[in-house]
């Protein structure tokens, strides 16, 4: 019986009863114990069993499903999901792919009703376990909020953690930074972009040592933190900390906030639908591009610009602001000549295809080598077999042997299923229908004006547009079915807009 396991544990392993090493340990003496088991497949994760989203877990119910293993086994069942309904999730995504499933220090046998329940009910517990520990835990940071401590989380911005008494203790190097910030807001009225430049110009920098941005100032503008007190689960606890700025500053500065939110809640009414969003990646810094705007006297102008220089100005990133409008218009334009070109789809049509073609004589030409050497194994084993037979060799002689041929045997099956897998699954080339069909719904995208018809032809036929500067933008373009995204051609647009006001 090909046997695969499964641990875990959470994020901090200290606190864990049974480390990752321990719990792969213990289920490799189990599986040896056991006539007739063989170790094919370890999986681990280190994540909360709260979701079963986790990467391995959900890798080994897709190699389940693949026939790669034919049981499961976990040193404890909340190891594998700590509710009910997760739980029975797993084991009916087991039992639909024919696998087992077993707790090495729990015994039950899922294939009968009362296994099954008593699975349930392991499950009913851990569920229990982990709801009255959240509870223990939220109860616990309550009354230290209380008490005016703090519950943990990013320090503020001029403030230290003293570990012993769990307060807030004055940080003096960026203390007298927070007047300052508040000052520029409330007294000199700039707003959060510009205050973020100064302090970027003055030489200073975030607790992270990392410029400032809009962003984090905001972050220190909306901080109670600073009138002395505490923030746990939406409620607010006077602290013995030393408060940085004064209630009525505070008050002022939550006033010009709550009108700046208003003009903002103004401007998203008018949003712009930026189609080129997750495409534009500054080749200055290997940032996304972001859709903006701003205001001038002819009204709102939209663009996009790149995420560092969004965030921290020109001292993130100095790569050019392009005007939203012309860069989509350029870029629309561009993908309509690319696939009007007969000629270039052939070319790329004709790559594509070679790229298939090579990958699957690849995969076949491992097969046949496979094949070869699982027939050179098989004939190996038996001429042992036939010695033992025979009494020309004696089992302490060739039974070490036969156990690494047959060792070496399974490697090769799982190899060879592999394959198999990975040529049912493997594209067969772009398909020229596909492309005369991408090749309508554009015009019929561009013609209509549809936003979201769009969006959906420029992600299906666009891996990614680089921005060099202003004068040279330029788009991979790909022929949909083609291997994975290799096949990608770059043409620039020959765009150069001008940057807005």
């Amino acid at each position: 019986m090909r046997i695969a396991t499964y641990t875990r544990i959470s994020t901090d392993e200290e606190h864990q009863p049974f480390s990752l090493g321990a719990q792969a340990d213990r289920l490799r003496k189990y599986v040896d114990s056991q006539d007739g088991w063989q170790l094919v497949r370890e999986f681990t994760d280190q994540m909360s069993g709260a979701s079963l989203e986790r990467p391995n877990l959900q890798r080994a119910l897709l190699e389940a499903k693949a026939k790669r293993f034919d049981l499961l086994l976990v040193y404890r069942v909340d190891r594998l999901a700590r509710s009910v309904r997760g739980l029975a999730q797993v084991l009916e995504d087991l039992d639909a792919a024919g696998v087992a499933f077993r707790s090495a220090t729990e015994p039950f046998d899922t294939s009968s009703p009362a296994g099954r329940m008593m699975v349930q009910m392991l499950g009913v517990f851990a569920e229990f376990e982990r709801a009255t520990i959240i509870d223990r835990v939220i109860a616990g940071m309550e009354r230290k909020a209380a008490r005016g401590e703090w519950c943990g989380g990013q320090r503020p911005f001029g403030y230290l953690i003293d570990k012993a008494t769990s307060t807030l203790v004055v940080k003096e190097d960026e203390a007298t930074l927070v007047p300052y910030i508040f000052g520029l807001y409330v007294k000199d009225r700039l707003g959060a972009n510009a205050i973020a430049a100064r302090l970027n110009e003055e030489g200073y920098r975030t607790r992270n040592g990392r410029p400032w941005s809009h962003m984090s100032v905001l972050t220190v503008l909306r901080n109670r933190a600073y009138l002395g007190e505490v923030l746990f689960r939406g409620s607010y606890h006077s602290s013995a900390h030393a408060p940085l700025i004064d209630t009525a500053t505070f008050a002022a500065a939550h006033e010009l906030l709550a009108e700046h939110g208003d003009d903002k809640a103004a401007c998203r009414s008018n949003s712009y639908d930026y189609i080129l969003s997750r495409l534009l990646v500054c080749t200055m810094c290997g940032k996304r591009y972001v859709g903006a705007a701003a205001h001038g006297r002819n009204g709102r102008y939209e663009y996009y610009v790149c995420f560092s220089r969004q965030r921290y100005g020109k001292t993130g990133c100095t790569a050019d602001r392009l005007p939203a409008r012309e860069l989509e218009e350029s870029i629309l334009a561009a993908i309509g000549s690319v696939y009007a070109d007969a000629s270039f789809v052939d070319r790329a049509f004709a790559q594509a295809v070679e790229r298939v073609h090579a990958a699957s004589n690849t995969l076949q030409e491992e097969s046949t080598r496979i094949d070869a050497e699982m027939k050179k194994t098989e004939a190996a084993i038996d001429r042992y077999l036939a010695a033992f037979e025979d009494g020309t060799m004696s089992p302490a002689q060739c039974g070490p042997r036969l156990e690494r041929l047959s060792h070496r045997l399974r490697q090769l099956q799982t190899r060879r299923d592999e394959i198999a897998d990975i040529e049912e699954h493997q594209p067969h080339g772009p398909d020229r229908e596909q492309i005369t069909a991408l090749r309508g719904q554009l015009d019929a995208a561009l013609s209509h004006g549809e936003t979201a018809a769009v969006k959906s032809v420029l992600r299906e036929l666009i891996t990614s547009i680089d921005v060099h500067d202003r004068r040279l933008v330029q788009p991979r373009f790909r022929i949909p079915g083609a291997v994975r995204t290799r096949s990608r051609l770059a043409v620039p647009t020959g765009f150069e807009p001008v940057s807005p006001p």
